[in-house]
């Protein structure tokens, strides 16, 4: 049953049933505020009636004239004007209007739109003569022709404050189950990474060429990198003044060394500049190198991928490029979802953890910047800094 409610649909299950709740209420008061018209059009025929027969109570019984009288006077919320056949208001009752000079004149105003809601009910006085009934409908009335907008309003913010928990539960739970396993991950990897170090100073020892010694002592440490990232997603990082540049150049120097052949990398910004801002080293590169893996899966073989940086007074750009088979625009949030990938293997975690990695540890932003199907991606990564950025790089002598 959580798995049912777990899934991508919780969302439309939400709206469904805020619309049907909210068609229902619409109905049964709309019901309910006919109704109430009825019983308010058939209350003010029978003060009509019961006036016209006090009007004419010289031959009515003093119980009859009590009764009639009650009902005259049990009137207490429906808005009348009565008038006669000329349109000379006579009599009004239930509106809140003080005496005064410009009581007639509220008065013609009110009656203007009392004629435009209900036909007046007629009170015969004799053959040619007569009264005419205007009223409007009670303050209950036009309260209840309200009450549907209310209640829908309300159910909005609950149904609203119900996904966003819901959202947020799911949220943190799934934050859980990738925490545990990345530090499980760090765990399994330790041991066979210090046999393997091991190893690399024994073929050392044992005068193995040491060209292919370097590049396995490499790839070992890179898998003690992976490893030490792996321990530390969960807990809060600890950023240091470094040089991005060198950071971009060291992660494209190692990808470049280990992708096919006809896969070309290139770079747009110097590699000699200097560009201190704060930063995981062991984090920030894993995301350099995870967009460039994607880029490298995109592209199938063969292609050009491109890291390039920008640098503005107060923020990094950091743009990787693929000529890649491209994402289709309605993908382009649900890349970062945990569990998304478009890969016969694979977890989906990447771009969900390099998110993570940026947004919350860094303080920057991730997104797709471009895409075009069958034509390449751009990825672009945003780094804010509190110091102009412009006046921290330099050049070497």
């Amino acid at each position: 049953m959580f798995q049912f409610f777990s899934n991508r649909n919780f969302k439309g299950i939400l709206l469904t049933f805020a619309f049907l709740i909210s068609i229902g209420t619409f109905i049964y008061t709309k019901t309910l505020v006919d109704k109430l018209k009825q019983e308010e059009h058939r209350k003010v025929e029978l003060w009509a009636q019961a006036t016209h027969r006090l009007a004419e109570s010289r031959n009515t019984t003093g119980e009859e004239l009590a009764f009639t009288f009650d009902v005259v006077e049990n009137n207490q919320t429906v808005p009348i004007i009565v008038t006669d056949q000329n349109d000379s208001i006579l009599y009004d009752r239930n509106l809140e209007i003080a005496d005064g000079p410009g009581k007639q004149e509220k008065l013609r105003q009110i009656l203007v739109n009392m004629k435009k809601l209900y036909p007046p009910i007629v009170i015969p006085i004799s053959p040619d003569k007569k009264n005419l009934v205007y009223y409007s409908n009670s303050n209950l009335l036009n309260k209840l022709r309200y009450y549907p907008l209310v209640q829908l309003l309300i159910l909005t913010l609950f149904i609203l404050v119900a996904y966003v928990a819901f959202s947020a539960s799911r949220v943190s739970e799934q934050n859980r189950v990738w925490v545990g396993m990345a530090k499980e991950t760090a765990h399994q990897l330790g041991t066979p990474i210090s046999s393997l170090m091991a190893w690399v100073e024994l073929l050392r020892m044992q005068n193995v060429d040491e060209s292919i010694v370097t590049e396995i002592a490499k790839d070992t440490e890179r898998l003690n990198r992976i490893t030490e990232r792996f321990s530390k997603i969960g807990s809060t990082p600890e950023l240091t003044e470094t040089n991005v540049v060198s950071v971009l150049a060291n992660a494209i120097e190692y990808l470049e060394k280990r992708s096919p052949k006809r896969i070309l990398f290139t770079s747009n910004f110097n590699p000699f500049q200097e560009i201190m801002i704060p930063l995981n080293v062991s984090l920030f590169s894993w995301v350099i190198e995870n967009l460039c893996k994607n880029a490298i899966d995109a592209i199938e073989g063969k292609g050009e991928i491109n890291v390039s940086l920008y640098v503005a007074p107060e923020e990094l750009y950091i743009d990787v490029s693929d000529s890649g088979k491209g994402i289709p625009k309605s993908s382009f949030r649900e890349v970062f979802r945990p569990g998304y990938t478009t890969k016969k293997r694979g977890w989906g975690l990447g771009l969900s953890l390099a998110k993570r990695i940026i947004e919350n540890y860094h303080n920057g932003h991730i997104s797709v910047k471009h895409s075009e199907i069958n034509k390449g991606t751009t990825f672009r990564i945003v780094l804010h800094s509190e110091e102009n950025l412009t006046e921290k790089i330099t050049q070497p002598v």
